[in-house]
């Protein structure tokens, strides 16, 4: 155990984060470069090194939490490193875009505040990194087995990784013009600067991975080729099909998809464009979507110095504390001020949009809402609560239902689809193709990056059974496995 005293003596203290003047002026990291480390070995000694450590239920990787919080409170960065990549391929993207349910599930989250587990990884990872600690990693033989993952997103990454050092030649699939899916354009640079990706993309060509970019499987590659070439192929394509909302006025200008506008923000910062197409300077900008994408999309209006933004959610407004039909160690639904939302904008909830207006070119210019509440199971509208708002630019960030189907990668592979239109798979996450398996959203839907890395982990080890007979691969989920929810 860290520090028998820590959860007593030690309260609660998180990563700093820069000024909002400052912030919104750039496009870096929100957090202040460094402020953990000072900190972060205290915070890891709250760690009660439970008998029963929940946080190992409450994230499907099964993090080795209460030990690598004890070396990081006895500052041992190099143990703490080898026993966070035990269990998870890419702990600097999860330390900073995962939600963190490990800390809903934390022992010490039942009457004190949770031990800042997000901030310990984060710290683990980037003084790894720092250190030289990070090192390529390639297998000591070669299988002569060959693997196509389609798509470089969280779970399509950690499959290659996985497979290469098992030894199986790999080849990595991205119909964009730079590896990572959503991680690199669809994730803002305030969020998790490219560099670390850049980084994990160089580590895994080291092993011996190899990418190949601008090639959409099901249009450039067909899929009867793609099986012809490779032993086994993994589809990671995800669920990049975006919610529509159907009312009247959708098809005027300046409505766009959140990941139609996101990113084109990226492609500047990676030097692609001068200026993003799609800008919100100098408009009133509206955000339909609550979640962390329409976060995203707020975040990025006011970088590009919009006049106003506003965020709409149609379900209400969380409370701050957990329900009661929430409890412990469910993962809540809690208020979130995010750092997208400490920078300004207002946030409305339990509101829903009727219809678009617009000038006489075909610019959107207002958005027309009404109040909406929840009766015996039902949405209905609350009469006499409509109102009108500015809005000429609005991005519709209200999720995903499903992979795309449109390139015939799903008809050419002959795929089968479950009940909500995902890719179905058996307990091995193989398809009802042989030799074709699914991992990360394709096949479970809309999820968090710590399900699609260890989805992808996974699929890994049922691919390697299915090449080799055996696999000592771990594989932390199921598939039909679910988050911990009330």
């Amino acid at each position: 155990m860290a520090d028998p005293k820590g959860f007593l003596t030690t309260g609660r203290e998180v990563a700093t984060s820069r000024p909002v003047e400052e912030r919104v002026k750039d496009w870096n990291e929100v957090y202040v470069p460094g402020s953990l480390l000072p900190i972060i070995s205290k915070q890891a000694g709250r760690c009660m090194d439970c008998g029963i450590p929940f946080c190992h239920n409450g994230c499907p990787l099964g993090n080795l939490i209460p030990e690598w919080n004890d070396y990081a409170y006895r500052e041992d960065w190099t143990a703490a490193s080898e026993r966070l990549h035990a269990t998870n391929n890419f702990p600097e993207f999860t330390g900073r875009l995962c939600p963190a349910p490990c800390e809903s599930a934390c022992v010490l989250a039942i009457n004190q505040p949770a031990v800042t587990i997000k901030n310990v990884e984060v710290s683990i990872i980037d003084k790894a990194w720092d250190s030289g600690d990070v090192t390529p990693q390639p297998p000591e033989r070669l299988s002569g087995k060959t693997v196509a993952v389609i798509g470089s997103g969280p779970a399509g990454l950690a499959a290659a990784q996985q497979l290469t050092r098992a030894g199986h030649t790999v080849v990595v699939y991205e119909r964009a013009d730079r590896i990572g899916g959503l991680l690199r354009y669809g994730i803002p640079e305030f969020k998790m600067e490219k560099s670390h990706i850049n980084r994990r993309i160089e580590q895994m060509r080291a092993e011996g991975t190899k990418f190949r970019t601008e090639t959409e499987i099901g249009r450039d590659i067909t899929a009867s080729t793609l099986r012809k070439r490779y032993d086994s192929v993994v589809i990671a394509a995800g669920a990049t099909v975006s919610r529509d909302l159907p009312v009247p006025g959708r098809d005027l200008k300046g409505i766009h998809f959140a990941m139609e506008y996101l990113p084109l923000s990226n492609k500047v910062q990676e030097g692609d464009l001068t200026v993003s197409p799609i800008s919100a300077e100098g408009k009133h900008v509206v955000v339909i979507g609550g979640g962390d994408t329409g976060a995203d999309c707020v975040g990025t209006a006011h970088r590009q110095g919009a006049a106003s933004v506003t965020q709409l959610e149609i379900m209400p407004q969380p409370g701050a504390e957990r329900a009661a039909h929430q409890p412990w160690p469910t993962f809540p639904m809690l208020y979130k001020v995010t750092s997208a939302h400490e920078e300004g904008g207002e946030r409305l909830y339990s509101v829903s949009t009727t219809h678009f207006e617009g000038d006489e070119d075909g610019n959107v210019q207002s958005l027309h809402l009404i109040e909406v509440e929840f009766k015996d199971g039902k949405l209905e509208q609350k009469a006499g609560t409509e109102r009108v708002i500015p809005a000429q630019l609005v991005t519709l960030a209200m999720g995903f239902t499903g992979t795309d189907q449109q390139n015939g990668l799903v008809e050419q592979f002959g795929l089968e689809l479950d009940e909500r239109g995902n890719i179905a798979r058996d307990a091995q996450y193989a398809t009802n193709v042989p030799g074709v398996y699914v991992a990360g959203d394709a096949g479970r839907g809309q999820s968090l990056i710590v399900w699609a890395i260890a989805e992808g982990r996974s699929a890994a080890a049922g691919v390697d059974r299915h090449l080799t007979g055996a696999s000592d691969l771990p594989a932390p989920i199921r598939p039909t496995d679910r988050a911990l929810m009330a």
